[in-house]
């Protein structure tokens, strides 16, 4: 490797490193509050949250690299040509294509990187992050009364009107609901008034009522005693209750239910998937069709007429004859015609959603392979875009470079997911869909890289204008006299 290959490489990947630090802290902070409703509140530690967003992390490895590569090469190659080092280079026969050669190499080996990274790692994390999700879902909130409702704590419903003292520990106008082996509300707890002798967050909370009443629906065994709702009451100055919490968000964190989602599958497994649904598809359709088939009035009309023709051994001119007066069956169809396609119809209409749904499905998955092949050549295209800009415009550092990575990127972003949303709903081939934007790149990134080597800007007002010039010479004008 050359001095100035070596010059170049270390300036960029200077550059990317920063920038791809930075956009991943900033794209986990992002994540980090578009879940906060399900994390907050759960007494979760910072290992759980810490496990949680790295296992995320890898999913936005696909936008963050992208965007990084685009405004690094930006910053790299406009401060370059800002500096007059281009110049330089030129002067000694050092062209732009040989100054890009070993980035170019560069990127190949990281479009193949990227590629195995999301082909393993990115389907683990998805695997990882997702239930872990599930299971963090099922956590219910910390153990916090809250005043004026009741709050569900295992086996007790618990209702108090106000909380006051150090940490809310003594309670007043307390309404309990206990819950006994078979489900049903039998034991109502009221007292004046109440205190919690240790934290709520202990294994076993500790609670003293005062000045209250206990009540209980008596269910006897006998069918006659029950009509007599028996109950009793209990009158208690001080009554202490000890309620177990070790079952209260005893969630196994670690437990994997989902295992086959699109997401968490490499290629392989995507094409067995992608078979197996299309070949269960077809078979659904075809059972559909046939059923339908048969439902059909005029259809059975057809097919008993082809059977009378080809079983029957009668001369043609009776057969003529009995056919002709097989005509008033017409007037029979007529009538039943509109209640049989008004049941087509809603049998139609009842199939389109789960068929529709079936072949959505089979699109996510056609498209989640693709993606994985697209990311090849990704870093590759918008390191040419942002390297041929950077060369044409001339300016490094984060003003100009990192609004037109901005613009660009989100433009190759929304491409993809407008071609992603259609090949969903079976508007476009899933494979035009997931390459859609990657073909839209190729041509501009080959322009780019060819007008700056030719030092020629990014757009020539001549090209503009001249053939507007010319359309108007052509046009015949009338002379004045």
């Amino acid at each position: 490797m050359k001095i100035i290959d070596r010059y170049i490489l270390k300036s960029y990947l200077t550059r990317l490193i920063s920038v791809f630090t930075i956009c991943m802290f900033i794209f986990v902070i992002q994540t980090f509050w578009l879940f906060i409703d399900e994390l907050a509140g759960k007494g979760l530690d910072l290992l759980i949250i810490g496990k949680f967003l790295l296992y995320y992390s890898p999913k936005l490895i696909p936008l963050v690299l992208p965007l990084s590569v685009l405004l690094a090469s930006l910053m790299t190659f406009g401060s370059l040509s800002e500096n007059y080092e281009f110049a330089a280079m030129k002067s000694t026969g050092i062209s732009l294509q040989r100054a890009l050669l070993g980035l170019v190499i560069f990127h190949v080996a990281l479009g193949i990187g990227t590629f195995y990274f999301s082909n393993h790692v990115i389907p683990y994390g998805e695997l990882k992050s997702y239930n872990l999700r599930r299971n963090l879902a099922k956590l219910e909130p910390t153990l916090a009364i809250r005043e004026g409702i009741f709050n569900e704590i295992g086996q007790y419903n618990i209702k108090v009107k106000n909380k006051y003292g150090d940490n809310d520990r003594f309670l007043e106008d307390v309404i309990i609901h206990e819950y006994t082996p078979n489900k049903q509300n039998n034991i109502v707890i009221k007292a004046e008034r109440g205190e919690m002798k240790n934290e709520p967050t202990d294994p076993n909370l500790k609670l003293v009522l005062y000045n209250g009443n206990r009540y209980e629906e008596v269910i006897p065994k006998k069918v006659k005693d029950r009509a007599r709702i028996p109950h009793a009451k209990v009158s208690f100055e001080e009554y202490e209750m000890n309620i177990d919490l070790s079952q209260f968000n005893n969630v196994d964190l670690e437990e994997e239910k989902i295992t086959t989602s699109y997401r968490m599958q490499k290629i392989d497994q995507l094409l067995v998937s992608i078979d197996t649904l299309q070949t269960n598809f077809s078979e659904e359709l075809e059972v559909f069709n046939r059923n339908f088939s048969k439902k059909s009035v005029v259809s059975s009309l057809v097919r008993d007429e082809k059977k009378l023709i080809e079983s029957s051994a009668l001369p043609k001119h009776l057969l003529d004859f009995i056919i002709t007066d097989m005509d008033w069956k017409k007037s029979r169809v007529y009538d039943e015609s509109m209640s049989k396609i008004q049941n087509a119809l809603r049998d139609l209409s009842i199939k389109r959603g789960p068929f529709f749904a079936y072949q959505k499905l089979i699109n996510v998955h056609k498209i989640t392979f693709h993606e994985k092949y697209t990311l090849l050549f990704v870093s590759l295209l918008l390191f040419l875009i942002g390297a041929s800009l950077g060369a044409i415009i001339r300016k490094g550092g984060l003003g100009l470079p990192l609004v037109l990575s901005v613009i660009i990127f989100l433009t190759y972003h929304y491409i993809g997911l407008f071609g992603k949303n259609a090949a969903e709903d079976n508007s476009i081939s899933p494979i035009i869909a997931s390459w859609l934007s990657t073909l839209i790149l190729a041509p501009f990134s080959y322009i780019l890289t060819k007008r700056a080597s030719a030092d020629k800007g990014f757009i020539s007002l001549y090209d503009v204008y001249a053939p507007i010039l010319n359309l108007i010479k052509k046009i015949p004008f009338p002379k004045k006299s």
